[in-house]
């Protein structure tokens, strides 16, 4: 049994016999009908997008409510094409995780073509986004996918030489790649579409929104286009819908893959690409999901509430993004990845039977986060929160890591604590947080790249992690913090959310800091005794 269209339909009894779900329609007319009239891009060709958005397409196509399917596009790392699409005929296999029951497998067909935004592929995208058809470009890109300004309000380097070259070189941001193609649609007769980030970022149509005209307004500067396409680009005819999505998909995991093997299907093991990426012809996730999408949508838009998502006004999506990303998920699985890697933690499932952890966890989630959430009213938080504590984290069929969750931490904590010590600052109860706190002081001892044991201890990737740790110095293991260095850090908005020594919060984190300092075994003690403090 291979991954391929010829597969699926001459071996359909076997793929079903052992217990796959196949496609009910015929991809390769999907694939046509989407040439002809492309209706949806996709930016980010990951885990998350083949294993939910593409399986919402999936849904709509079979329910009779979509007759096309979702051009994948990739411009950060367009090996994946080549190695994940390309070979398997643009399917893609889900292996859904349940806390309890059978593994859910299901072959999804509804990627209509896979393009790397480079070169030709590029030129076809163009061709693509002149299309009357064209209802939304999406994206996955994570949270540094939209940077085109550094911590101090810069344009990045590489932003910088997309914007003095012009639209017509190699471009290297994919908010570059987007304003190009936007401008082609200009040029062609404008016609609406929406450009929907499904990101974990706060406000991420905003920030999509804010990163595009940067790139279109230094085209104009440098008389690359006009000031009319600007107003094109800020006009109704583009809209920027914010969304909130949350399902975890965590890197391909080999026992899965062995499974997969000896069910029959042949090619399923993962691949590395030269940037990086791990990923494999099969998505592992959780079976919980959600979507919430601002309903705004110029050149129409699929069905999606049929799919189960969320379709509803930007105050409700602000909301229902702040309960998952500020307080009842995103700063629970932080919490857990930067003590799971200082104590030698592999998955975050067995974090869940650590009892400080755990109980870690819980304060994080019911003592301060809950208490400032506002109520979405589709999704209760109390449930919400609930489901992750409960079933989603302690997972033992989720392959998740602290590690992978540690992944570009700097760029996570504005938002996953920043809001809420906002919150509590403008009641003047900031003093009032305890385990906050004691996540970032615990970050900052893991900078120092020293775990729990004393050993020396691998960080994982992040932009800032250089410049980070020309302040936290492995020195400091032993003998304590540099309390002027530490609160230069502290004082960081953008970097924090806050001004965490303004608001009274620096004496806290730097003495549990010099407490996680102090020697072996010293992160598992503070952690100990914070958690167990009434």
């Amino acid at each position: 049994m291979k991954l391929n269209t010829q597969s699926i339909v001459s071996e359909k009894a076997l793929w079903q016999e052992k217990g796959f779900i196949l496609p009910l329609y015929d991809t390769d007319m999907i694939k046509r009908n989407t040439e002809k009239a492309p209706r949806w891009v996709h930016f980010g060709g990951g885990n998350i997008f083949r294993g939910y958005i593409a399986r919402l397409a999936d849904d709509l196509i079979c329910q009779g409510d979509m007759d096309s399917g979702i051009i994948a596009a990739d411009s950060f790392d367009t090996e994946t094409i080549d190695k994940i699409y390309d070979p398997y005929d643009d399917l893609s296999l889900l292996v859904g995780l349940p806390a309890r029951g059978e593994k859910y497998l299901r072959v999804i067909g509804s990627i209509g073509g896979a393009v790397c935004a480079k070169g030709e592929g590029m030129a076809k995208l163009g061709t693509i986004a002149k299309s009357d058809s064209l209802q939304m470009i999406s994206y996955t890109i994570t949270e540094k996918g939209y940077a085109v300004k550094d911590m101090n309000g810069d344009i990045l380097p590489y932003v910088q030489a997309d914007i003095d070259d012009g639209m017509s070189g190699e471009l290297r941001s994919a908010m570059s790649v987007t304003a190009a193609l936007m401008y082609e649609r200009f040029c062609a007769g404008g016609t609406p579409v929406a450009l929907v980030s499904m990101d974990n970022c706060s406000r991420n149509g905003e920030k999509l929104k804010e990163s595009v005209l940067t790139i279109a307004e230094g085209w104009c500067r440098r008389g690359f286009c006009g000031a009319d396409f600007v107003e094109w680009l800020k006009s109704p005819k583009v809209s920027f819908p914010w969304s909130m999505i949350d399902k975890i998909t965590p890197r391909p995991d080999s026992t899965i893959c062995g499974e997969l093997t000896a069910l029959g299907v042949e090619g399923m093991s993962p691949v590395k690409t030269s940037r990086g990426t791990f990923t494999a012809p099969f998505v592992n996730a959780e079976m919980p999901e959600y979507l919430v999408i601002e309903d705004d949508f110029p050149n129409g838009r699929p069905p999606l509430e049929k799919a189960g998502v969320y379709m509803t006004d930007r105050e409700s999506v602000d909301r229902a993004e702040k309960m998952k990303v500020m307080t009842c998920l995103n700063p629970l699985h932080t919490a857990l990845a930067v003590f799971g890697c200082l104590l030698g933690h592999k998955k975050i499932s067995e974090e869940m039977e650590d009892s400080d952890l755990k109980a870690l966890v819980y304060r994080l989630g019911y003592k301060e986060g809950l208490p400032v959430v506002i109520d979405p009213h589709m999704i209760s938080p109390e449930n919400f929160l609930r489901e992750v504590l409960e079933e989603r984290l302690p997972n033992s069929y989720l392959p998740d890591t602290p590690q992978r969750i540690a992944t570009d931490t700097s760029q996570k904590l504005a938002i996953r604590f920043g809001g809420t010590v906002r919150a509590y600052a403008e009641k003047g109860s900031a003093s009032k947080l305890e385990m906050i706190p004691l996540v970032i002081a615990a970050w900052l001892r893991y900078l120092t790249a020293v775990g729990d044991d004393g050993a020396p201890m691998e960080l994982s990737a992040d932009p800032m992690l250089d410049e980070m740790q020309k302040t936290v110095r492995p020195e400091w293991f032993g003998k304590g913090c540099d309390r002027a260095a530490v609160e230069s850090v502290l004082k960081n908005e953008a970097l924090f959310g806050a001004d965490l020594v303004s608001v009274g919060l620096a004496d806290k984190i730097a003495a549990y800091l010099d407490k996680m300092l102090a020697g072996a075994g010293a992160v598992r003690k503070v952690l100990h005794d914070a958690v167990s403090a009434e």
